[in-house]
């Protein structure tokens, strides 16, 4: 069987755009893993944040707001940026970012807001539509409309080897051979990887690992405080249920490709770290975990046909944002994919922003 479009990687990437395809194709959705969106996907911080990853990143976090409430993937979170006296040029240039934005954003008192907060942090500004997403919720809704759609999805089918003859991709996996049209780079940490594989040059997209750790505190996270971010990209802390509290250093180690694991120092660094913004005690680390975000070298995502291998297609460097922006992803992949317009609700969208004919 020759399918319409082949994609490699089920991770959110992957799985959201084979949704959006639709019927409109015959989707082979490739896995090298047992369970699609083992690494990234799996391993999220779980919230949706419109100033996160900056204005590049925005538009289509904004875009993907409404398809999100109506999948009932959103609660109520709110966010906290806060900074000291000498992060003040910082707190006005982050607002500067998103003035020209519907984004909401106000100054105000981080001690209104946070328990405890040591005296030294001053400065606050309030993001109230940062919101919980529920990312196992959102990728088995994906899945789920993937095969409603009479698409394929092969797990344990890590790609090989890829090549082309006649307008056909021959694709070599762990599991089988398939032939598709057109192959579709949706592999997250191992996107260049995937292209080296089919012919297709690199565009240096580099994974870089991210650790979170989930800690027992005293007293315990309040339910109603909000994801609190340092506006110089320190560490990063949110509210979990039963008075737990997850904890990133907010760290970006390079690596290659790999299962990311959780290194100790970056667990001790992030508590370090929180311990100089509140005065609450760390009675337990409970648990740990880290995952792979992977950028292109201007930290934009890549959506669009290769410029030099015919029939190859990129969807990749997502970085932190994939999950947030999955829903616009999704729509801006698919319509340049299908040679369609973008649907309604993202019209607004610069498609070519995201390109890779800009590298």
């Amino acid at each position: 069987m020759i399918h319409d479009i082949a994609i490699v990687g089920g991770g959110i990437a992957g799985a959201s755009l084979a949704a959006a395809i639709g019927t409109r194709a015959r989707v082979l959705l490739l896995e090298a893993e047992e369970q699609p969106g083992y690494h990234a996907t799996g391993r999220s911080a779980a919230f949706w944040s419109e100033t996160y990853g900056g204005p590049g990143i925005q538009p289509l976090t904004s875009a993907s707001e409404a398809a999100l409430r109506e999948g009932g993937v959103l609660a109520p979170l709110g966010s906290l940026h806060i900074g000291r006296a000498e992060d003040a040029g910082r707190i006005d240039a982050f607002l500067a970012a998103f003035a020209g934005t519907a984004v909401p954003l106000a100054r105000v008192d981080p001690a209104e807001h946070i328990p405890g907060l040591r005296p030294e942090w001053t400065l606050g500004v309030q993001e109230p539509s940062c919101a919980y997403i529920d990312v196992a919720a959102l990728h088995a809704s994906y899945l789920a409309t993937v095969r409603r759609s009479g698409g394929t999805i092969a797990t344990r089918a890590g790609l090989t080897a890829a090549s082309r003859s006649d307008g056909v991709w021959t694709i070599e996996t762990e599991s089988g051979v398939h032939h598709a049209r057109v192959l579709v780079d949706a592999a997250g940490a191992w996107a260049d990887m995937v292209a080296v594989r089919a012919g297709a040059a690199p565009l240096g997209i580099q994974p870089y690992r991210r650790t979170i750790a989930q800690l027992r505190t005293d007293p315990p996270a309040p339910a109603a405080m909000p994801h609190v971010a340092d506006i110089a990209g320190r560490f990063y802390f949110k509210p979990e249920p039963g008075g737990r509290l997850w904890l990133s250093p907010h760290d970006e180690t390079p690596v290659d490709p790999y299962d990311a694991a959780p290194e100790e120092i970056d667990v001790a660094i992030a508590i370090d770290r929180f311990e100089g913004v509140v005065d609450w005690r760390v009675a337990a680390v409970e648990r740990s975990w880290a995952g792979l975000r992977s950028f292109a070298p201007d930290r934009l995502p890549v959506y669009g046909f290769d410029r030099y291998v015919p029939g190859f297609f990129w969807c990749a460097g997502q970085g932190g944002f994939g999950i947030q922006t999955a829903p616009a992803g999704a729509a801006v992949a698919a319509s340049v994919l299908l040679g369609e317009s973008l649907p309604p609700g993202f019209e607004r969208i610069d498609v070519e922003r995201y390109s890779p004919a800009r590298f």
